[in-house]
């Protein structure tokens, strides 16, 4: 008796467990490369705002993410987390680096 109330048990956690899963959007919470949001705007620079790497160079693949409709690609997971630490600094940045190329002599 004690062992079929404890099966009856676990079978409705997982019946409970599935249907959420079930309910949650694909894609939820992707930040990582390959993870496309339909109104980011795209990643301007070539280079890694963090470290100054060569985006696609000896690293592999670059680290992409959207941070509040704004793509950014990094050289690597270390410098997302640099990024985390005070976004606002690197989103400023991200604007000067786009003003400067917009004003320099081309």
């Amino acid at each position: 008796m004690k062992n079929n109330v404890r099966f009856l048990k676990h079978a409705l956690a997982l019946g409970v467990t599935l249907t959420v899963l079930a309910l949650v959007p694909p894609g939820l919470g992707e930040t990582q490369a390959g993870a496309k949001t339909a109104k980011a705007k795209p990643y301007p620079l070539k280079t890694c705002l963090v470290s100054g790497e060569k985006l696609d160079g000896g690293m592999g693949k670059p680290y992409v993410f959207v941070y509040q409709g704004q793509e950014f690609k990094f050289c690597c997971p270390v410098c997302k987390k640099d990024f985390d630490k005070d976004p606002a600094k690197f989103v400023k940045k991200l604007a000067d680096e786009v003003k400067k190329a917009k004003t320099a002599p081309k």
